[in-house]
């Protein structure tokens, strides 16, 4: 079959693009913005991909149309699409119907930490010689991509709360039916689309109203939100983590010590190198799904012991003049204050100057700019690039004085970060997109800025 997919490029309609390769169908593609390293993942995976949404493409002919959530009506395209009463369908659909249908679907949803946690889990499944497929909204480096079809019947998704297409505005997750569910945590989120928490948990109960009576829901006990979701109908055994009397995850991150505690005490221990209470919850939480598909805690946390974080999850992109920079994915005020926090656990009193771009589509609308100053309460200067924000960023910021900057010209926020920069700090840069590439123009900055 040849499948015509809008909106290619972006981590999971390209994920989907490479399992559809891998299921032996032709694929092409169109999006806004053709560019690596997707652009180069997928043309190095045979597909080919075209600029823009022109009508012009019904002349490829293909068989069905795979829509991304990213298209809109009015897009030329999807309009012809529509009045020629073409085939189409949502990414989210042709995978259920295509790949997840009659497999093992291990779905990792929450607010903060899907991506981290569903590569900690394909990886102990692997480790184990389960060879499960996986689609990540992210790059497992223990993996290297972030799709795999796989021939066993596992198979790990991020379940991503987010709707669908422009025709289903149910969540993505709703059309996964895992088996096993995990439930991170959940707050507000995604202000384009959901009015309030509420209408969040009203999504995931939706969610756990699909899982069968013989699977597992692993969930936050800390987290009421989710409570309330189970407590509106619960079909499915749960077990929870982060639970002081139950299943938890301590450690110690100068040692990189991890111990896993069940009801009846100590299970067991290994070292890691990953630092943070909210990724030894993520482990905690990736054990528990994984023993519930056959792999015991022993060998769970072997596993985690080779455990490689995902790409952009505070990755070290270089150090000169013993300047170090960071990228991390954090754009949410939670993430970005437990991002923060972790950086200020492994660097103790060193300074850290946090580079912040607001770009998810919640940020671009204002609704938690209150919320940035105290989750920037730990660094030591935060500087803030405000182009194409609707809010006054420097407003926002004010309660932090002169610890913020803020700025709407590139060039000028590199310059003005290279001139706060001492030896010894610590540059943090925080976005959900690629950020202009700020991350080697700080590098290069640095390394030709005099001494």
């Amino acid at each position: 079959m040849h499948i015509h997919i809008l909106g290619i490029c972006g981590t999971f309609m390209g994920g989907i693009a490479q399992l559809a390769v891998a299921a032996g169908h032709r694929v092409t593609g169109c999006d806004a913005n053709v560019y690596p390293p997707m652009s180069d993942q997928l043309r190095g995976a045979g597909i080919e991909l075209i600029e823009g949404f022109d009508a012009a493409q019904l002349a490829l002919e293909p068989d069905l149309y795979v829509i991304g959530n990213a298209i809109s009506r009015g897009n030329a395209l999807l309009e012809e699409i529509l009045d020629r009463g073409l085939p189409y369908v949502s990414g989210p659909q042709w995978l259920a119907e295509n790949v997840l249908q009659g497999r093992w679907v291990l779905g990792v949803a929450g607010t903060h930490g899907k991506t981290t946690t569903s590569s900690m889990l394909a990886w102990i499944l692997e480790d184990a010689h389960m060879a499960p497929g996986f689609l990540i909204g992210g790059v497992p480096l223990n993996f290297g991509v972030s799709a795999r079809l796989g021939d066993t019947p596992f198979f790990v998704i991020e379940a991503d709360e987010y709707d669908t297409a422009f025709c289903d505005k149910r969540s993505k997750f709703v059309h996964y039916r895992p088996r096993t569910a995990v439930l991170n945590n959940l707050e507000f989120d995604h202000a384009d689309i959901f009015s309030d928490l509420a209408a969040i948990e009203t999504q995931f109960h939706h969610l756990v109203r699909t899982l069968p009576r013989q699977g597992l829901i692993v969930s936050n006990a800390t987290e009421e939100s989710l409570e309330r979701v189970l407590q509106r109908g619960c079909w499915t055994p749960v077990e929870r983590f982060n639970d002081p009397a139950g299943y938890r995850v301590s450690g110690d991150d100068a040692s990189g010590e991890l111990v896993l505690s069940g009801p009846g005490g100590e299970i067991g221990r290994t070292c890691w190198a990953l630092t943070g209470d909210h990724n030894r919850a993520n482990a905690c939480a990736a054990l528990l799904a994984a023993r519930h598909v056959g792999v015991p805690f022993d060998k769970g946390l072997e596993a985690l012991s080779r455990f490689v974080n995902v790409k952009r999850r505070m990755e070290v992109r270089g150090t000169v003049r013993d300047i170090t920079v960071y990228d991390d994915f954090a754009h949410h005020p939670t993430a970005i204050a437990t991002t923060v926090a972790g950086l200020r656990r492994r660097v103790g009193g060193a300074r850290i100057l946090a580079v912040l771009e607001p770009r998810s589509n919640t940020m671009k609308l204002g609704t938690m700019k209150s919320q940035l100053p105290d989750s920037l309460r730990e660094v030591d200067h935060a500087f803030c690039y405000a182009a194409n924000l609707g809010w006054d960023a420097g407003e926002a910021l004010a309660p932090m004085g002169e610890r913020a900057a803020v700025e709407d010209d590139l060039q000028r926020l590199v310059a003005r970060v290279i001139a706060h920069a001492k030896p010894g700090d610590h540059i943090l840069v925080m976005s959900n997109g690629g950020f202009g590439g700020i991350h080697d123009k700080l590098l290069a900055a640095l390394a030709s800025a005099t001494p």
